[in-house]
């Protein structure tokens, strides 16, 4: 694994040879990416993001933490007591370099310490990789989290990205579900792929039902995205 995420934060908080990454999908083209936006203060995170972290509540558990600036409003602002988890090792060394006193390299999937508050988000939905791994995840996720627990998780309905058809249809591909992409990071002459999933609250819904979770649609965002809040 060439962490190249990861690196990227770091050298941004480092200050170490730090430039902007470029990421791409197999449906999207070149994009850049400005890394200072995964340092953002709670006052310039988008609204889904700010409602979530105001939900938190107990013992919180950060998964996919990146830079940690989650981690760091809950920790610092609400003064709750949050795990930040990344399986990328310069993102937890960034976490600990800004302060984030429980912050370590661990897949999800890895966890048993049991949490209120499990928090998933800028594209939560997406470290469930492809269609046929939700229930792998969802059933750790619900065995990790205690008595009146919640997980807030994120995601997009990514249909817009696809043609529209006269008829208001959309040109999806028949080969597999449409949320379902291979992510592309470029930095410093480097690339490394990954597959991403992005899930319509739908499909989110149904798939929560199917592994013994209730669903709640807490928010909608101005561009198909979402809030939603699982618990038992």
């Amino acid at each position: 694994m060439l962490d190249l995420f990861g690196k990227t934060i770091f050298d941004y908080q480092t200050q170490t040879n730090s430039e902007n990454i470029f990421t791409e999908t197999n449906i999207s083209e070149l994009d850049e990416m400005d890394i200072s936006y995964m340092f953002r203060s709670f006052d310039a995170m988008p609204p889904i993001e700010q409602k979530a972290l105001r939900l938190c509540k107990g013992k919180i558990l950060d998964v996919g933490c990146g830079a940690g600036s989650h981690s760091l409003y809950l920790q610092n602002q609400a003064k709750l007591d949050v795990t930040a988890i990344d399986i990328s090792e310069k993102s937890i060394e960034t976490c600990k370099l800004r302060g984030v006193k429980k912050a370590k390299v661990q897949h999800l999937l890895d966890v048993e310490e049991k949490f209120d508050t499990i928090l998933l988000l800028m594209n939560g939905t997406g470290i469930f990789r492809k269609l046929t791994e939700i229930s792998a995840y969802l059933q750790k996720l619900k065995s990790i989290i205690n008595t009146n627990g919640q997980i807030l998780i994120d995601s997009s309905d990514i249909i817009y990205m696809f043609d529209e058809e006269a008829d208001g249809s959309r040109w999806i591909p028949a080969d597999g579900y449409y949320g379902e992409l291979d992510f592309t990071i470029h930095y410093q002459g480097e690339k490394e792929s990954f597959p991403w999933l992005y899930l319509d609250y739908n499909t989110l819904q149904n798939a929560c039902f199917a592994n013994g979770l209730q669903c709640k649609l807490l928010y909608e965002g101005n561009h198909f995205d979402y809030l939603a809040q699982l618990f038992i």
